[in-house]
């Protein structure tokens, strides 16, 4: 197709409101008639270029900086045209109107990042970890989203799938030769290759699933009879006085929701109401509410009084199978020292949030229960689908494994292989369905 027939975007892609400097960007075919209608000034590739912009009966709407990037060496793989002008809602939506007017659209969500995909310039890990560093809320995602852009996890996932196809290779070709004296399936190559495919894929799991902390943190519930000391252990791991602490039970009667930050890895925390056995309707329904949260979780910290050890009847309704840590509160009271305990019936910690002795073991613990470290340096963020994306190929060569020690079935071996190497290139956007892209484009903001 001629490039001045190509669809062109524009959209202004600094957050709404008023500021210094605001950008407008457009991307597609029709830059340069564009270009030369708005302003008088000849562009020059990759060169600011100072003018003023002029709306249709040439008066100036402002005067601002106008960047050219010539495809293919842009962010879109276009040609791009951003335009920098001062930061008012105002002046920028004139500006953009007088753009839609000269023949370009406004983007979708994610669009120009979508055309950087389509057109090669980056994978879809890569895409999305443009939005993951938007939105970081810690140091650490920052940093472990410019590694997924810079193309650390897109590396290893396409090593494995070039490593996925060799062993593919390998195998078609026994099937093919199957009446060759040579048996390629018992000489060990392939068992061991898989063993190895095993272990390297568990590894990324590993550090996939701390990205994945990094980027969307870990929901924890705090619950436990009234007056146990859920309050405070919320205001202690929050740093300021977020919750009301007061010695009459049943102060909190709605989960209180509080975003916070252990060494960089962000968690949830929502505090909710006493468990024990009401007649007040209010306090019934702060009840239930704590139940709902409780079956949500990543994690429940149960409190229980160490005065009173032995909780109550209602604390057995918690629902088995949810990851818990039972935390034996005022140990200051009963002169016990701080403790962890690792037990059949799960873990337990013994603290005093009041003096804060055991609080450092509270939290190591959380950091260590989640496979999460301080040690960011090889650590790239990582979404769910990531995650089941390489649960999926995981458990298809553990499959295969298993088909080639009890059966040796190499038809089966193969397929096996061949869907664990579909899994991994969904992560990176090799193998995926528009469906799934619509979805991940469209969380973007406008202007990326």
């Amino acid at each position: 197709m001629d490039i001045e027939q190509l669809d062109t975007i524009a959209a202004i892609a600094t957050p709404s409101g008023n500021g210094g400097v605001g950008i407008i960007r457009i991307s597609g075919g029709r830059i340069t008639q564009i270009a030369a209608q708005l302003f008088k000034k000849k562009l020059t590739p990759r060169t600011a270029l100072f003018t003023a912009f002029l709306d249709q009966d040439q008066s100036v709407i402002d005067s601002g900086i106008a960047l050219y990037f010539p495809s293919p060496a842009s962010y879109t793989g276009e040609d791009v045209l951003e335009l920098q002008a001062h930061g008012g809602s105002v002046v920028l939506n004139m500006l953009l109107r007088r753009v839609l007017s000269l023949g370009a659209r406004l983007a979708r969500p994610g669009e120009f990042t979508e055309r950087a995909f389509l057109n090669n310039k980056l994978d879809l890990a890569q895409a999305e970890a443009i939005a993951d560093l938007i939105t970081s809320s810690t140091e650490q995602s920052v940093r472990s989203a410019q590694r997924s852009m810079q193309g650390v996890f897109s590396e290893q996932i396409n090593t494995l799938i070039t490593e996925l196809t060799e062993l593919r290779i390998y195998i078609e070709a026994a099937i093919d030769f199957v009446d060759e004296e040579i048996d390629f399936l018992t000489d060990g190559v392939v068992e061991n290759r898989l063993i190895s495919l095993t272990r390297r894929l568990e590894q990324i799991q590993q550090t996939a699933n701390q990205g994945r902390l990094l980027r969307d943190g870990m929901t924890v519930v705090l619950a436990g009879k009234p007056n146990a000391g859920k309050s405070s252990l919320l205001n202690a791991l929050a740093g300021h006085d977020a919750a009301i602490v007061t010695d009459i039970a049943g102060t909190t009667r709605d989960g209180l929701r509080e975003r916070i930050q252990i060494d960089g890895m962000p968690l949830h925390i929502i505090d909710t109401a006493g468990l024990r056995e009401s007649s007040n309707a209010i306090e019934q329904e702060g009840i239930r509410r704590a139940f709902e949260e409780i079956h949500k979780a990543d994690k429940v910290l149960l409190l229980i009084d160490a005065k009173e050890p032995e909780p109550q009847t209602i604390l057995d309704s918690i629902p088995e199978g949810l990851d818990v840590i039972t935390l034996y509160n005022k140990i200051d009271l009963v002169n016990k020292e701080p403790e962890i305990q690792n037990t059949e019936t799960g873990t337990q910690i013994y603290l005093s949030i009041k003096t804060g002795a055991g609080m450092d073991l509270l939290i190591q613990h959380l950091k260590q229960s989640v496979g999460y470290n301080d040690a960011t340096e090889n650590i790239f963020i990582a979404r769910t689908r990531h995650l089941e994306a390489l649960n999926t190929s995981h458990q298809l060569i553990q499959n295969a494994l298993h088909q080639l020690q009890t059966t040796q079935a190499s038809e089966l071996v193969a397929e096996d292989l061949r869907l664990a190497q579909q899994a991994l290139a969904e992560i990176t956007g090799e193998f995926t369905s528009d469906d799934l892209l619509g979805k991940i484009f469209s969380s973007f903001c406008i202007g990326k």
